[in-house]
């Protein structure tokens, strides 16, 4: 299993496009696909992961109609990423919606977070992120490691 760690601070170029930090990018492998992720963040996940997660939400009752709304909602926003010959990624509109990454917003996080990959608008991960540090030993105690 992949051990996604680390955080990078990066820019969209002038084409909207990504690399993924190399350390990361052995870590996903050469297969690895994009989702819509929660707080805003692009969810970046290697092939195994992601299909383990497919597989679980294929479980699903067909006949659970909730349910099915929730798994439509997440599997459309799946893709299986495709590099550039230089290892970019354009980032489509839809992800960069989602990321509220606006026409001003070139600045990025792309962080580890074990079993996946985030890429953050840098404004939010700011926001997101303000207390961490003087709040550490509080929340390392609750990780229960």
């Amino acid at each position: 299993m992949a051990m996604l760690t680390g955080e990078y601070f990066h820019q969209l170029d002038a084409k909207n496009r990504i690399r993924i930090p190399a350390k990361l990018r052995k870590e996903l492998g050469e297969k690895y696909y994009f989702a819509f992720g929660t707080n805003s963040t692009i969810f970046v996940f290697t092939a195994e992961v992601m299909e383990k997660y497919l597989e679980e939400l294929g479980a699903t009752k067909i006949s659970d109609i909730e349910a099915q709304k929730r798994v439509r909602m997440f599997a459309r926003t799946c893709v299986q990423v495709e590099e550039d010959n230089q290892g970019r990624i354009v980032l489509s509109p839809e992800f960069r919606r989602h990321a509220k990454l606006e026409k001003d917003d070139k600045d990025i996080v792309i962080c580890g977070a074990v079993n996946r990959v985030e890429i953050w608008n840098k404004r939010l991960y700011d926001e997101y992120t303000a207390d961490m540090e003087s709040n550490y030993d509080e929340m390392f105690s609750q990780l229960g490691i």
